[in-house]
C-alpha cells in the first residue's frame, strides 16, 4: 500500500543534513504530505506542518524519515510511545541503526513510498525507584557521577540477586545495543532477533564479575548499595538522571518495541562485518 504520510526529523547543527532534508521535501511534497518536526523546520525556514514527533501517529503519518545518525533516531524514537517505523539516512560516521547513504536517499525514499515492510526490535522499560523514564533502544547506562570513584552495585534478576559489582557503572543492553556501549565494554555482540537483555559491569573490580546475558522477559533490578556515593542513569545517551544510595533501577521489557523500515542493506551479520572490520 502507498504511503500518503510520512514525518522528518533530523540533526539541525549540521548543515549537510538540514541541506538534505530540504532535497527531500521539496522532492516529495507534491507527491504524500510531509511533516517536519518544529526545530527542523525552523532552521529551514519551513513554517507549515511542523509537528512534534510524538505527535504524528495521531495525524496519520506511516513512518518517520530519519537524518543524521543513530543519536537522532535514538533521541526520536524514545519520544515515541508507540514508535513508528523509521528510514534512517546516514549522515554521520558509524552507524548502525541508518542504512541510507546520503547518494542513495532520494531513490530510496521513492521506493520505501510505494509501500515497505519494517522489523521490530525490543525495547526497555526504566523505572528509577516507581518513576517512569523514557524507554531504551541500545542501553541504560549506570555510572559514576564523579571521576575516579568506584560504585556498589547490587545486581538482581526476577528478584534473585546475581552478584554485587564494584565497577565504575554497569550497561543494561538490549541485543539492538549490543554493538554500542555494551560492546565497547567488552559485552557480546547479539543478534538482534534474540529475545534477551545484556548486563555489561564497566571496568570492575573483580576479575570474576562477567558480562551476563538473560532472558528478555525477566525483570532487572540495580541497587546502588555504599552510601555517600552518587550515579549517573543514562538512557541511550540522550537522557540523564541522578542517582544515590538505596536508590533502584528495575528494567523490564517495553510494551512497544522499535520499528525500523526494512532496506536492501545486507543482514545484521554483514553488517557487522562492514561496520567494525
Amino acid at each position: 500500500m502507498r504511503v500518503n504520510k510520512i514525518g522528518i526529523v533530523s540533526r539541525f547543527d549540521q548543515q549537510i543534513a538540514l541541506d538534505m532534508v530540504r532535497n527531500i521535501y521539496y522532492e516529495f511534497s507534491s507527491k504524500v504530505e510531509i511533516f517536519l518536526s518544529p526545530k527542523t523546520g525552523k532552521h529551514l525556514g519551513i513554517k507549515d506542518n511542523l509537528l512534534p514527533v510524538e505527535q504524528m501517529r495521531d495525524k496519520g503519518v506511516e513512518l518517520i524519515v530519519s537524518v543524521g545518525g543513530d543519536g537522532t533516531v535514538l533521541r526520536n524514537i524514545s519520544k515515541m510511545k508507540d514508535p513508528l517505523p523509521v528510514l534512517g539516512i546516514n549522515m554521520g560516521n558509524l552507524g548502525f541503526l541508518v542504512d541510507v547513504p546520503p547518494e542513495d536517499a532520494i531513490k530510496d525514499i521513492e521506493d520505501v513510498l510505494k509501500g515497505f515492510t519494517y522489523t521490530e526490535r525490543s525495547r526497555l522499560s526504566v523505572h528509577l525507584n516507581k518513576k517512569r523514564l523514557f524507554d531504551a533502544t541500545n542501553e541504560i547506562v549506570l555510572i559514576t557521577a564523579r571521576p575516579a570513584k568506584i560504585l556498589t552495585f547490587r545486581i538482581s534478576i526476577d528478584n534473585s540477586q546475581i552478584e554485587d559489582v564494584r565497577a565504575d557503572g554497569v550497561v543494561l543492553a538490549t541485543p539492538t545495543g549490543s554493538t554500542a556501549y555494551a560492546m565497547s565494554a567488552g559485552g557480546p555482540i547479539v543478534d538482534p532477533r534474540v529475545d534477551a537483555s545484556i548486563i555489561v559491569p564497566l571496568a570492575p573490580f573483580k576479575l570474576s564479575s562477567r558480562p551476563w546475558i538473560v532472558p528478555g522477559e525477566s525483570t532487572l533490578k540495580v541497587e546502588m548499595i555504599v552510601p555517600e556515593k552518587e550515579a549517573a542513569v543514562v538512557i541511550d545517551g540522550q537522557h540523564s538522571y541522578s542517582m544515590k544510595e538505596n536508590d533502584v533501577v528495575t528494567i523490564t521489557k517495553a510494551e512497544n518495541p522499535a520499528r525500523f523500515v526494512s532496506s536492501s542493506i545486507n543482514g545484521f551479520y554483514e553488517k557487522v562485518q562492514s561496520k567494525l572490520a
